[in-house]
């Protein structure tokens, strides 16, 4: 009868075992949740975690479980393997996104809110599971990527936690306008721009690279922004400002000899 196993003894056994399952799957959650505070790890990132090694822990308890009813754990075990086999071919893709997110999530590659680029796609990092990542683009499009994919291509950390953002515009001049002038122009545009970070001591500056080539000459801009998730419309923003300048300014655009004689005439 069944009721023969359910003897004092092995109640007492099984109510032991589940609840060493549960105190080691508490102390496992504890030192997880402070490991990764330590690291600035969100919520959202330890949750998934600790419900693999929670898994893990009680299939341990239920093997012990059987042991206790005397069931042969070999055979059993056996048959498991085998089932698993079968399982994991099915189930391989999910798995290798399970294995490739305990990595991301333990390795500190790159967490909430930072903003990376992996392969062509740039974007502020929404969400992190234990399956996929979640990537907010700059015209807002959601994007998720199976972390076995961020495992495998090359992903570049632009912010690293620092929530801003080194940023570049490249402005085109005619080689016979002044340079200094264009870079001044673009100089205190930048400086009364909020949202551009300008700061001498954490070395938070504007720097300019100068190319000359044919009849035009290129001023690329290196700046610091604080809503790096707002590059785009920001680097519009004063990608305009300094063409409306430009113009008021005098400051051509590259042109041919003749087009360039012709804005030059005295009235135009």
């Amino acid at each position: 009868m069944v009721l023969e196993y359910f003897t004092p003894m092995h109640i007492l056994k099984i109510v032991i075992i589940i609840a060493v399952a549960y105190v080691a799957s508490k102390i496992f959650e504890i030192i997880l949740t402070e490991r990764l505070k330590k690291r600035k790890r969100e919520r959202s990132v330890i949750i998934p975690v600790k419900r693999v090694f929670s898994i893990i822990i009680y299939v341990i308890a239920f093997i012990s479980i059987l042991s206790v009813f005397e069931i042969d754990i070999t055979a059993a075990a056996a048959g498991l393997g085998i089932t698993a086999i079968v399982i994991g071919f099915g189930l391989k893709d999910i798995i290798s996104n399970w294995i490739a997110g305990i990595i991301v999530i333990t390795g500190g590659i790159y967490r909430i809110d930072d903003m990376i680029r992996v392969g062509d796609i740039t974007g502020r990092v929404t969400d992190i599971t234990i399956r996929s990542t979640r990537l907010k683009t700059y015209d807002r499009n959601e994007v998720i990527i199976p972390n076995s994919t961020m495992i495998n291509e090359r992903i570049v950390n632009l912010t690293a936690g620092r929530h801003e953002l080194i940023s570049s515009i490249t402005f085109s001049i005619d080689y016979t306008c002044n340079t200094d002038k264009a870079k001044q122009i673009i100089e205190e545009i930048l400086k009364k721009e909020e949202s551009v970070v300008v700061d001498e001591k954490r070395k938070r500056e504007i720097r300019f690279i100068v190319k000359t080539k044919g009849w035009a000459t290129g001023i690329e801009t290196l700046f610091w922004i604080n809503r790096p998730w707002d590059e785009e419309f920001i680097k519009s923003k004063i990608a305009e400002t300094v063409k409306k300048e430009f113009e008021r300014k005098n400051i051509l655009p590259p042109l041919p000899d003749g087009m360039r004689k012709d804005r030059l005439k005295p009235g135009k």
